[in-house]
């Protein structure tokens, strides 16, 4: 039987992937299905993701995939900054068994983006700084990074990031490069430079008003020059006012009421 772990891992590995999008419904007995297992093993798998910052759970929605805001999307890179730098930060030298696994890393990403899985080149180019940690020995801060990527990868699809995958893919093989020639401080200015480049191509204002949307939709209806009434039209409506009835008068400002019924 399917369990909890095997069932948080494959979601995780499905956002990364970008096979899950920002609020994915994740029906528990659906879930079950699936997997082969019981509601109750689902519900534990959720609530470790829910734990992680992955999943919410609403009472009367049930289970869904985050849907970050521009205050967690900023957070979000700003801890895998600290995160990553201060792990090259420590870093006095690589060896080689942590190069060759790199390496073959930097072989499947490149593998990835010639191909036509689209799914397995975000994972990838998500899971190199996982596979980063890990090849420098730290298991708890690749743990910790695998959450904040998948964190990432849904800020990115929710945001709409512009960011270039083959771009991507060049800036680890710089930070190897760097890595292998011995010069830490060099990788490490890279790796701030990256994720730098990755968070600034998302689309995400200055700051965040929330109630943007609704104030642009229920913003005053401005006429264009070419509706502005001219004088010798409006002596010519005074002239005719009494015998056009008021409800047919084309000058006359629409009733808000009807606009607001109209968009509502």
């Amino acid at each position: 039987m399917t369990t909890a772990t095997e069932i948080s891992n494959r979601i995780i590995e499905a956002v990364m992937a970008q096979k899950l999008a920002p609020g994915s419904r994740l029906g528990e007995q659906q879930l079950a299905m699936l997997f082969d297992c019981s509601r109750t093993i689902v519900r534990e798998a959720l609530t470790r993701l829910a734990t992680r910052g992955i999943v919410t759970v609403s009472a009367r929605r049930g289970w869904y995939v985050i849907e970050p805001s521009q205050d967690e999307a900023r957070e979000a890179f700003e801890a895998r900054r600290v995160i990553e730098l201060g792990l090259l930060h420590q870093l006095k030298v690589v060896d080689k068994t942590a190069l060759r696994q790199l390496k073959s890393h930097l072989q499947r990403e490149k593998a990835a983006l010639a191909g036509t899985d689209v799914g397995m080149r975000s994972f990838l180019l998500g899971d190199f700084h996982v596979c980063l940690a890990e090849c420098l020995g730290n298991s708890l801060l690749a743990d910790t990074l695998r959450d904040f990527t998948a964190r990432t990868t849904l800020i990115a699809m929710l945001y709409q990031s512009s960011h270039d995958a083959a771009q991507s893919c060049a800036d680890h093989v710089r930070i190897v490069e760097a890595l292998e020639a011995g010069d830490i401080a060099h990788a490490e200015a890279l790796m701030s430079e990256h994720i730098g480049t990755v968070q600034s191509a998302l689309r995400l204002q200055a700051s965040s008003d929330p109630l943007a949307g609704l104030r642009d939709a229920l913003a005053p209806v401005s006429k264009s020059p070419a509706q502005a009434t001219s004088p010798a039209r409006a002596r010519k409506s005074r002239a005719t006012k009494s015998s056009i009835p008021p409800a047919s008068d084309p000058d006359a400002p629409a009733d808000a009421s009807t606009y607001l019924g109209a968009l509502l």
